[in-house]
């Protein structure tokens, strides 16, 4: 596995290097960004830097104004966080479980992605991390709940705790206050699991509904539609009754969501298709509407088509626009939304951690990012909060960007960091 690992960098660095004559030379970014015209790219650029971890007090870069320092470490691959309302912070510890490759392209992506710690045997659990004493440094660890299927998504819900793994919802009875969950848990709605294997959860303002994001299973539908039935999209789970629904669809891999307070209205970040160049299409940042189809797979930005798909031109005619582009495969994961003053000199906006690129010449994401917002919507062009997760010769990731949310004082940011093994702690400096 090693040796294709190696030898998958040597072809894939060559293609990479290739491909960087001509590409373009800004990212797609914003409410109406220029997206390239589509170029098929026959093999697919495979491009990911080699995991190193943070060592001898290297930490990421701050804005200006901020600082940063480890909330919580030693963690096994974290991804998503919640935050409870005692300020008990729940850490997510899960990893993408290696299917039978079925190609050489497989084996490959395999190999590198093992590299990358991206693949591997997953801890399957929550952690629980208490800061007793207010310092802005977790001091107390406990398991929350193990024996999990590749966890996610956390939502709680008065006493219920809601958890999405990788096959589905399940729900736990909880106490405020405690640091474990006693039984196996209610499973409420079954998913497919594999392929985008994550399973984010929001509840609703209101505590009636949970919404869960079920990213598609492959890249375009390549094992046909019927093997995408109930993916790529965002379900609705009403918990009183238990009925379970589509939401939104054509929604390739929506992970992140967050709602906005003036509007009331669901968004969320979605990682778009692979294989058209550097930065078409755009992962992208939208409000996310009931019964909305978002185009995947047929098109994307709306009603630009995929000419690789078989098509149907009825969805392609009710295909949504997306609100605002991140840039192409940013992997834009993380997604919470940030009240004016959490950090000084941010106003309204939603903070997007990006995960980072394995799939272009020059790599992208590898980043912690602050979309403003005025009235309900996007308001300005995107602004770093942490960067540095990347060597500057692009073969080495000290961290990368997943899960975020406000912390327990209200007055930071926390951040999980699946190759670093961090939850990082952002706050004014």
């Amino acid at each position: 596995m090693e040796l294709i690992a190696k030898a998958t960098a040597v072809v894939g660095g060559a293609v990479a290097r290739l491909r960087r004559i001509g590409a373009p030379a800004h990212q797609s970014m914003g409410p109406s960004p220029q997206i390239p015209d589509a170029k098929a790219q026959g093999i697919m650029t495979l491009k990911m830097p080699v995991a190193r971890g943070w060592k001898d007090g290297h930490v990421p870069a701050c804005a200006p104004g901020l600082r940063v320092n480890a909330f919580a470490s030693g963690l096994d691959h974290p991804r998503w966080i919640e935050v409870l309302p005692n300020g008990d912070v729940l850490v997510a510890e899960s990893k993408e479980q290696a299917t039978p490759p079925r190609t050489l392209m497989d084996h490959a992506a395999q190999a590198t992605m093992r590299r990358a710690k991206a693949i591997g045997d997953s801890a399957n659990r929550v952690s629980l991390w208490r800061d007793a004493d207010g310092d802005g440094v977790a001091e107390i660890r406990e398991v929350f709940v193990e024996n999990q299927n590749q966890p996610f998504g956390m939502a709680l819900i008065g006493n219920r705790f809601y958890l999405g793994n990788t096959d589905g919802i399940v729900v736990f009875d909880y106490h405020p206050g405690a640091t474990s969950l006693s039984g196996s848990g209610q499973k409420l709605v079954s998913f497919k699991p594999h392929g985008h294997w994550t399973r984010s959860l929001i509840a609703s303002p209101d505590g009636t509904k949970v919404y869960a994001g079920v990213g598609s299973l492959s890249n375009i539908g390549d094992r046909g539609m019927e093997a995408e039935q109930g993916r790529a999209a965002i379900w609705e789970l009403d918990v009183r009754t238990g009925t379970a629904r589509i939401f939104a669809s054509g929604l390739r891999n929506a992970v992140g969501m967050a709602w906005e307070p003036m509007t009331g209205k669901l968004w969320t970040v979605v990682n778009e298709r692979d294989g058209l160049g550097d930065e078409t299409p755009p992962d992208y940042l939208t409000s996310v509407q009931d019964g909305g189809f978002y185009g995947w797979p047929y098109s994307y930005w709306g009603s630009i088509v995929d000419d690789r798909v078989p098509q149907d031109a009825a969805l392609v005619a009710r295909a949504i626009t997306p609100d605002y582009a991140l840039g192409g495969h940013t992997a834009s994961l993380g997604l919470c939304w940030m009240p004016a003053g959490t950090l000084p000199g941010f106003g309204d906006g939603m903070v997007i951690g990006q995960h980072g690129s394995w799939n272009r010449s020059k790599l992208s994401g590898y980043k912690l990012i602050f979309v403003p917002f005025e009235n309900g919507a996007p308001s300005g062009p995107p602004r770093d909060i942490l960067t540095g997760f990347l060597s500057e010769d692009e073969r080495l990731a000290y961290g990368r960007p997943v899960g975020v949310a406000i912390g327990p004082d209200r007055k930071s940011l926390l951040m999980a960091d699946d190759v670093g093994d961090v939850v990082w702690r952002v706050t004014g400096a």
